[in-house]
């Protein structure tokens, strides 16, 4: 059960960055929990653990990573767009 909670979580998570960056996280639902799980990996190792945890996760520092997260993938795919328009 913890293991569904900690998918629901990291989902929200990644649908609050994509929501916060005004960007969509490539992949829907699957990318949104991605975006949860290695944006709170990425947050902690950065800012550490603080704030409230949910479903295991630090919220604070996990938001803040998914946004970083989200904002990189989205720059690295407006690249990837771009470079093929002049292939």
């Amino acid at each position: 059960m913890s293991f569904l909670w900690a998918l629901i979580v990291g989902g929200i998570i990644g649908w609050l960055a994509g929501l916060i960056t005004g960007r969509d996280v490539p992949g829907g639902i699957i990318g949104n929990i991605i975006a949860g799980f290695i944006g709170s990996w990425l947050g902690s190792a950065i800012f550490g653990s603080f704030g409230p945890v949910v479903g295991g996760f630090a919220i604070i520092p996990a938001i803040i990573g998914s946004i970083i997260l989200v904002l990189i993938v989205s720059f690295i795919m407006r690249k990837m767009r771009g470079s093929h328009k002049h292939a």
